[in-house]
């Protein structure tokens, strides 16, 4: 069959614009440009607009829905962080033997009467605190600042320090997670017995030779706790110089130095590690 009968049959596919006729070629013997007419460049031209206005409405319908997600991510971030619970670093080795420096830890709230912001009101604490607890608290001497130790005695109690060993209504506490570095006739190591009074609470950090507790500045209200360290969730080896430095510069340096370093100094042992 030939292409004219192929043609008649609808099985070649037709040109889209027609073929230019000999009165159209130029002398070199091609297409001559065929300029649009008035109304075809005025179609064109709407055509065009048509698709840009399409265009932005995607991108401004993209960016509502992507804003509104952010914003729902970020109230339930929020949300999170108030009341249940709260990442925080440990740039001290105050309860080393337990809790190292670096480790990375998500902190309870929600059982410990979280704070309300801007009113500063506490919803009402349902867990009771006890003696061996860790717990995570505002700094009696300044309570911008928070610390981390364990509940050594609580409200009622009568406590002890004899030669390094802990006596509660005196009897003596059995702490296998205390570490001691010094000899037990330390200075710090003793203690003569004390009441603590009601709602106070008695804290000293594991390292009991490198903690600054209160043996040194005194006693915790209870309704400066905030919460309890949950599991690690995270542990780099760095020394608490590091965390500690607030220089930008250096804050840069070490963020730096973490991304180099960090699947040869992260503590891969730790994390997922409950407290």
């Amino acid at each position: 069959m030939t292409s004219l009968g192929l043609l008649e049959n609808g099985l070649l596919e037709k040109p889209q614009t027609p073929v230019a006729t000999v009165a159209e070629l130029n002398p070199t013997g091609t297409a001559a440009a065929v300029q649009p007419s008035e109304g075809q460049s005025s179609e064109v031209q709407a055509s065009d607009v048509q698709l840009v206005n399409d265009r932005r409405g995607r991108v401004g319908y993209f960016l509502r829905r992507s804003t509104g997600r952010l914003i729902i991510l970020a109230l339930i971030a929020l949300t999170v962080r108030i009341f249940i619970g709260e990442a925080s670093v440990v740039p001290t080795g105050s309860m080393e033997g337990t809790i190292l420096v670096g480790d990375h830890l998500f902190m309870d709230k929600l059982l410990y009467g979280p704070e309300i912001p801007l009113v500063h009101w506490r919803l009402p604490r349902v867990k009771s605190i006890h003696r061996g607890d860790i717990i995570v608290f505002r700094y009696p001497k300044n309570p911008a600042d928070t610390y981390l130790k364990r509940v050594a005695a609580v409200g009622g109690d009568t406590l002890e320090i004899r030669d390094g060993v802990v006596y509660v209504n005196s009897r003596p506490v059995t702490e296998p997670y205390v570490v001691h570095n010094f000899p037990a006739y330390a200075s710090h190591e003793q203690m003569s017995a004390r009441v603590i009074p009601q709602d106070k609470l008695f804290v000293m950090g594991d390292n009991r030779d490198n903690s600054s507790d209160s043996r040194e500045w005194g006693l915790v209200p209870e309704k400066n706790v905030l919460g309890e360290p949950m599991v690690v969730y995270w542990s780099y080896d760095a020394p608490t110089a590091f965390w500690l430095d607030e220089t930008p510069s250096h804050r840069v340096a070490f963020y730096a130095s973490i991304a180099e370093n960090f699947f040869s100094r992260t503590r891969w042992s730790r994390m997922g590690m409950w407290l």
